[in-house]
């Protein structure tokens, strides 16, 4: 057959007839029940008018403090092809009586629309690296063709965000849920609709509000309440929660796939080994197969993290070897484990940037892979871990121990609440060579940089810098890494 014969006899499929333009006037003024001003095609969808790209489609949100109308202008300045409106306006637009409502509304013509697998991801650690890993598992064996929420676009306004631009062809999408508040992820599960649910592990993130980790177990299994029938929910097995994990989604119809180190898991850890290059040589029992994998991330977390991610891929119907080599490629999120080598005097030292996020587990990793980590010297940069409510305290001081495992030669610690590590740490810790662990604690940011430079950055040092994003940490990395031209590891 000549390379003609060839084209004309190209296989064609329903799939082909799909548009290949993101929306349309007409399909945007269905999903909404609004009103087209006129014929248009769209790329893109945004809420932020900073944003906006050419070709976008701008939604002029109303929130308690700002109104998107406000910012029209600006948005069609940046590129928007149109706006979705609840007044008329000059550009092209679609009318509609709530234009947050419309949001949602659209989100849901995106999923009926798409006949893609569908993944929801929460947890009180590791969403944003699972969610991220799963998709580059996904997105490399479908060639291109899968979906995901950028950033942690997990909560009301992100999620039907995430799930409006999701594109018509799409083999795979997949979502991070997140909460603070009992409710919030049963009503965002019921907008996904997953084919699979993975909860990544438990800890007491949002206790202030929930009260106890019976309540955030429970409020994380509500990712359950919105699986397609027939839908697979992905839970861990290493922590005292499983089996209630696993009750609720029994006693909604869920599959279950557990993952980690039990002997009963599904996706069971064999063993691991730490890799050349910082990373982890993973061996796991997939029950029908055995898998060895690198992670490229470090820390123990990252181990578990690629369980509840192979569980994930099987449960899609993925390309298990393409997780692998996903596992093996990815590097650190900003904020989120970004890995940055800095010029100092001397040569280069390390700084790892976990400045976005903070709760008790996730410190309790970072500085374990921070002992692990090869160093003349470890510095961690703590900031305070909110929405703990009366139990700031204690999980606070009780972070004086893996400090001293990991062998940190310098803590700075930052904002009110470390204030009972910083008392802690006074009456004399010591690491494992018996010296006291040397300490400084700032109310902020500003006086955390300066604590840190009055300290000083050499070659070989290794520097973390963790807390929750509120008390503004990423300032210093900016600061420390802004001027940088070395780039990320990895």
């Amino acid at each position: 057959m000549n390379a003609h014969r060839a084209l004309r006899h190209w296989p064609v499929t329903t799939r082909d007839a799909l548009p290949l333009a993101l929306w349309d006037s007409v399909a945007l003024a269905a999903a909404m029940h609004g009103i087209a001003s006129g014929s248009f095609q769209v790329a893109g969808v945004e809420i932020d008018s900073r944003d906006v790209r050419s070709g976008d489609l701008f939604f002029a949100l109303k929130g308690e403090t700002a109104d998107g109308h406000e910012y029209l202008e600006k948005a069609f300045a940046n590129g928007a092809a149109a706006a979705v409106v609840d007044r008329p306006i000059e550009f092209p637009h679609i009318l509609v009586t709530d234009t947050n409502r419309a949001l949602e509304a659209l989100a849901a013509a995106a999923r009926d629309r798409c006949d893609a697998i569908r993944i929801g991801v929460t947890g009180s650690v590791g969403k944003t690296g699972v969610k991220e890993a799963i998709f580059s598992a996904l997105d490399r064996s479908s060639r291109g063709q899968a979906h995901r929420s950028v950033r942690s676009y997990n909560n009301h306004v992100g999620v039907p965000l995430s799930l409006a631009r999701t594109p018509a062809r799409s083999r795979f999408a997949i979502f991070e849920m997140g909460m603070n508040h009992a409710g919030e992820i049963s009503h965002l599960t019921r907008q996904v609709q997953p084919d699979v649910a993975v909860i990544t592990t438990l800890a007491p993130a949002h206790i202030e509000n929930l009260g106890s980790m019976e309540a955030i177990a429970d409020a994380k299994a509500e990712i359950f309440e919105g699986l397609r029938p027939g839908g697979t929910a992905v839970i861990p097995t290493d922590n005292s929660y499983f089996e209630r994990l696993r009750d609720h989604a029994l006693r909604l119809g869920a599959k279950v796939i557990s993952f980690g180190t039990a002997a009963h898991a599904d996706v069971r850890l064999l063993d691991a080994i730490p890799s050349a290059n910082g990373g982890s040589l993973v061996t796991a029992d997939l029950g029908t197969t055995r898998m060895c994998y690198s992670v490229a991330e470090p820390g123990e977390h990252w181990i578990a993290n690629s369980l509840a991610v192979m569980a994930a891929v099987r449960a899609a119907g993925g390309d298990l070897g393409a997780a692998g080599l996903a596992l093996a490629e990815m590097g650190g999120l900003k904020g989120r484990g970004a890995r940055h080598r800095i010029a100092v005097p001397g040569g280069k030292a390390l700084l790892i940037d976990e400045s976005y996020n903070a709760n008790p587990a996730s410190m309790r990793a970072t500085l374990r892979a921070l002992g692990q980590t090869p160093a003349t010297r470890r510095i961690a940069v703590l900031g305070a871990m909110k929405e703990l409510g009366d139990f700031a305290p204690k999980f606070h001081e009780q972070l004086a121990e893996p400090l001293t495992e990991a062998n940190v030669d310098f803590a700075i610690l930052v904002g009110e609440e470390m204030r009972s590590l910083a008392r802690h740490l006074g009456k004399g810790g010591a690491n494992a060579l018996g010296n006291g662990l040397s300490f400084a604690h700032c109310e902020g940011p500003a006086e955390a940089i300066a604590a840190l430079e009055e300290f000083g950055i050499t070659a070989g040092d290794a520097i973390l810098i963790k807390g929750s994003n509120s008390i503004g940490l990423g300032r210093l990395v900016a600061r420390f890494v802004g001027s940088q031209t070395m780039g990320r590891e990895g």
